[in-house]
């Protein structure tokens, strides 16, 4: 292989290398809609914006996730009859399961200690939307100024979809950010891309394509020497 091949190689290489040590996520509430199959679906709008029918079970869970696509579920999918099996049906009122999970550890912000997964039936008004429900059994709860959820039960004490990046030495670093993913605001919840892949950014891609323009010249320039 000659020298200008190995150079071409290991500058792409050096480029790609400071894209993946870029890769951050988003520390932030995500919204989940029940199936009835004791399994999630990531909720397509804000829990303001909908307005589950009697017997709809709705998740919530903290953690740190890039985008939509590998957010974490809630750790726990119990059907309706677990969660209000003890909360009577009531003329002019919906039941709603609630589960609310506070995440891990390692997602916890400096500092803080996420509280046990709970569940809770909240028992409401026919057109009541599902923040409205929430707030009914897990105050206090806490908005941003473009009405993103940031706390369920005072969790976590600050912050609201505050950025978690990896710095040059591979630790954790927070800074101001938005959670990128649809479903964690009251509104419709997509404060970025919703396409966003967690992929190379296009600033990355552009300094790939400029690498493979400087190696390819240098190859020529080193076989016109020969």
């Amino acid at each position: 292989m000659g020298a200008g091949a190995v150079l071409l190689i290991g500058a792409l290489l050096a480029v790609l290398g400071a894209g993946s040590a870029q890769a951050a996520g988003y520390r932030y509430w995500s919204f989940w809609e029940g199936d009835g199959a004791k399994s999630w679906t990531y909720a397509a709008q804000g829990p303001s914006m909908v307005r589950p029918d009697d017997g709809a079970v709705q998740g919530f869970r903290f953690s740190v996730s890039a985008d939509s696509q590998d957010s974490a579920q809630p750790r726990r999918a119990p059907g309706f009859g677990a969660v209000c099996a003890e909360t009577p049906a009531k003329d002019g009122l919906k039941r709603v399961a609630l589960v609310i999970d506070p995440g891990t550890a390692a997602d916890a912000p400096d500092g803080e200690k996420p509280p046990a997964l709970r569940t809770a039936c909240a028992r409401v008004a026919q057109d009541a939307s599902t923040a409205e429900a929430l707030a009914s059994v897990a105050k206090p709860l806490r908005y941003d100024s473009s009405a993103m959820l940031c706390a369920i039960s005072g969790y976590p004490r600050s912050g609201c979809g505050e950025q978690v990046g990896q710095d040059s030495g591979g630790a954790k670093s927070d800074g101001p950010a938005t959670a990128p993913a649809t479903g964690t605001g009251t509104g419709t919840g997509s404060s970025a891309d919703e396409g966003s892949s967690g992929g190379p950014s296009a600033g990355v891609l552009a300094g790939v394509g400029a690498v493979l323009v400087l190696g390819a010249a240098a190859v020529l320039r080193a076989r016109r020497r020969r």
